[in-house]
């Protein structure tokens, strides 16, 4: 049986904290600290490396766990399994149109504007050593299907050690479906994998203290390591990447969020606005990952659809890199003097539709899919990718921002499409009328947060069990 929760609400709690305790303001300054340490000392500021690279890594240790213990959680949570297979397939849809839409977008951008007219590089004369020659041999060895046949693990916790997502979303799906079909026998293990969630995000909440110094670490490296004269070198191509990215996100996103799920997309910029200012410091998506989850399910999403449609969205709906793929090739090929045809710019899209699923997540995977896109089709140079490798750290900043709005978009559609989003709880919300929402400095889980919208969707044992502490016994 439950029983209340005697705590202090959440939403009390948080109007006392301080505006200088606020997370994505301590990371705002730490940025900006950041970006005056690299541009004045950037000798020391490359030293700084480190500092970012470790707290990085700290999420990334995380972001295995807690994708498998929400997705188990998720699965075994619902009534139906035919649903969990209905939403999959849902998701996938949408991730593929929306990416087809994102590469469209970038197609017509740089087609407009043919920044590479004119640049008129020799690909032989381009050096291809360091790690960019690494990620062009990675690529040009990258077959379009092998991101199916990586899917499968070679061993259970492999996934975990190496950090793919893709792969523990597969072993996730499959434990939680049969955690769900041993029906009783399983329920020992459901509870545990809610016990087991708190603990993780307890870790979590103790690593996101130092999102300050992680932002502080890899701004200042970027900064002191690039210059920000590099900026002014291909600025053109970077200016039209972030306007084209920003024109996508508020156009498309934000017209698919209010024609269909009647939300509105700044109010979304405000909510999570900690996660923004947390990936625009960190030049990755992953550590604002946490976040998302947690505030799609206080905004009134059912914890089984966050489960199921965000993590697979981090590897299959990736908008921003969509956008930088078609315009990096089409950039690439204008300025190697290389006529590509609209049928072959098409052609292009359909092979980005499949290469750039099997590089997600891994180290330097933007350039290791436009390489295998490139190879594949065979009529772009390959070593071109060294014209936009210098600027790459300043166009992944925006990729990731626009990757993760659009897994929110995402989630809030399908949320809608199968039924499983409180439209009034997510206005509510949206609007700072239900309080402030969750944050990953708070180790408490949504339903020690939010009673009311965990107890209005409640519907199966995982909803008790993911909340054990304020959960007594669990229902069979």
């Amino acid at each position: 049986m439950t029983h209340t929760p005697t705590h202090t609400p959440h939403s009390e709690r948080a109007a006392a904290k301080p505006w200088y305790r606020q997370l994505y303001v301590q990371v705002l300054v730490a940025i900006v600290i950041g970006i005056v340490l690299g541009w004045r000392w950037p000798d020391l500021a490359t030293s700084m490396e480190p500092i970012g690279t470790t707290f990085i890594t700290a999420m990334k240790m995380l972001i295995g766990p807690i994708v498998f213990l929400t997705i188990v959680g998720g699965i075994a949570g619902v009534a139906d399994l035919k649903k969990v297979g209905l939403t999959g397939i849902k998701a996938l849809t949408y991730f593929q149109i929306g990416t087809i839409v994102a590469m469209l977008t970038g197609l017509v951008a740089i087609n407009i504007f043919r920044l590479g007219d004119g640049v008129h590089a020799d690909p032989s004369s381009l050096d291809t050593s360091g790690d960019a020659g690494e990620y062009i041999e990675k690529g040009e060895h990258q077959h379009w299907w092998e991101f199916l046949t990586n899917i499968v693990p070679e061993s259970f916790f492999g996934p975990f050690v190496e950090g793919s997502i893709l792969q523990v979303i597969f072993l996730a799906v499959i434990f939680g479906i049969a955690l769900k079909m041993v029906g009783k026998a399983g329920e020992p293990i459901i509870a545990g994998v809610g016990r087991l969630t708190e603990v993780v995000f307890k870790v979590l909440s103790f690593v996101m203290k130092a999102a300050p110094l992680g932002a502080f670490g890899a701004m200042s490296y970027a900064i002191g390591k690039f210059g920000l004269s590099t900026l002014t070198s291909l600025g053109s191509l970077i200016l039209l990447f972030y306007v084209t990215s920003a024109l996508f996100v508020v156009v498309v996103l934000g017209g698919v969020l209010a024609a269909y799920v009647r939300l509105n997309i700044f109010q979304l910029f405000r909510y999570f606005k900690e996660e923004f200012f947390l990936i625009l410091g960190t030049s990755t998506a992953e550590p604002a990952l946490p976040g998302l989850m947690r505030k799609m399910q206080f905004m009134g999403v059912e914890r089984s659809t966050v489960g199921l449609v965000v993590p697979t969205g981090y590897s299959f709906n990736l908008d921003g890199a969509a956008i930088y793929l078609s315009l990096a090739t089409l950039y690439i090929a204008q300025a190697t003097d290389t006529p590509l045809s609209v049928t072959q710019q098409l052609g292009l899209l359909a092979v980005m539709l499949l290469t750039s699923k099997g590089a997600a997540g891994v180290a330097g995977g933007g350039f290791i899919a436009l390489t295998a896109t490139l190879s594949t089709v065979g009529h772009v140079p390959a070593a071109g990718i060294m014209l936009v490798f210098g600027i790459d750290k300043f166009m992944s900043e925006c990729r990731a921002l626009v990757n993760f709005f659009g897994n929110a978009v995402a989630t809030l559609f399908i949320a809608r499409w199968e039924n499983t989003l409180d439209l009034a709880r997510a206005r509510e919300v949206l609007a700072g009328r239900a309080g402030e929402p969750p944050t990953t400095t708070e180790p408490k889980t949504l339903a020690a947060e939010s009673p009311e919208v965990a107890e209005a969707s409640r519907p199966t044992v995982t909803s008790h069990t993911a909340h054990t502490a304020h959960t007594a016994e669990v229902t069979p």
